[in-house]
Formats: structure tokens, C-alpha cells, sequence
């Protein structure tokens, strides 16, 4: 997703993020006052315009993410982050201790050199606040080209019949 340039005169920013299902994150960032829109998509492989089944596959090198346009004024950079570190365990490759499919890890793609030292500072933070008992495997990487998945993947809960996710 590209800011547009009216947006980006108003002050809005991106944020982009990979924490597992793309789907759940998308959902939980949707209802953060300031975030007024997400997509979600693929960032960081190595082939253009790729499926949903090509990436579930693992070898595009594509990761899932959902892309954030916020407003800073709002909700800063560093409450995503906070959110991002609540909203799936970075340490482990899931919750069932198997491997974690290559698409769904644990990466933040920062889009400026503000939000890299953010990045790497919470990153830091996280892990001398013990919260967490193994090594959190989370990157930092710069945004690359992101590439919009399919509109039935964009705001999947609220499509689902059942009336969405609910978050306890």
C-alpha cells in the first residue's frame, strides 16, 4: 500500500507488521484508535504478485503482514509496538511448538529510520523485561514492496459469517 500524498501532507504514517496469521492481526490493529486503514498482504520475497497458495507454500520467501496507515497525533509508532509484542509470542515458531510455517514468523518492517531505531529499541526492551522466556526470534527489516492479497483475505473475521473474531 502506498501513502498517498494527501494523506502523507495530513501527517498520516505506515506501519507494517508480521505476527503470525495476518488475518488476526489485521483484526486486533482495525479496532486501535488512529489506525484509520489496514491491508493485508505479502512483503519480502523474491517473486511478484504472489498467491495466497503460492506463499502458503513457503517458497517465495514472502512473509504475511498487515499494513497500517495511522495517524501519529494519535496512536505513536511505539503503542503499535506495544500491541505487536501482545498480540502473538515472538519467541517460539507457534503456539504448539512445531515449526512455524516461513511466511507466518515474527518480522516488523520499518519504513524510516525513526521507526528502525523504535523497532530496535522495543525489540531490546522486550527482551530485558524477562517477560518472555526464550529468545525473541522477531526481525527488524526494511520495508520492501508489499504486495495486497486478495480482497477475500482483507478484513476476513468481519466477512465470516459468525460475526467475526472476538478478543477476550
Amino acid at each position: 500500500m502506498e501513502l498517498p500524498e494527501k494523506l502523507r501532507n495530513e501527517g498520516y504514517e505506515i506501519a507494517t507488521f508480521a505476527a503470525g496469521s495476518f488475518w488476526i492481526a489485521e483484526a486486533i490493529f482495525r479496532k486501535v484508535r488512529g489506525v484509520v486503514a489496514t491491508a493485508v498482504g505479502y512483503m519480502g520475497g523474491k517473486l511478484d504478485y504472489p498467491t495466497y497458495e503460492e506463499v502458503s507454500e513457503g517458497d517465495t520467501g514472502h512473509i504475511e503482514v498487515v499494513q497500517i496507515v495511522y495517524d501519529p497525533k494519535v496512536v505513536p509508532y511505539e503503542k503499535l509496538l506495544e500491541l505487536f509484542w501482545e498480540l502473538h509470542n515472538p519467541t517460539v515458531p507457534d503456539e504448539k511448538g512445531e515449526k512455524m510455517p516461513v511466511q507466518c514468523r515474527s518480522v516488523i518492517f520499518y519504513h524510516n529510520d525513526e521507526q528502525k531505531s523504535l523497532a530496535t529499541l522495543s525489540k531490546r526492551e522486550i527482551e530485558r523485561s524477562g517477560k518472555f522466556k526464550k529468545a525473541i526470534i522477531t526481525e527488524i527489516r526494511p520495508a520492501a514492496r508489499f504486495y495486497r492479497a486478495k480482497e477475500y483475505h482483507q478484513q476476513y473475521f468481519e466477512k465470516m459469517s459468525s460475526g467475526g473474531l472476538i478478543i477476550k
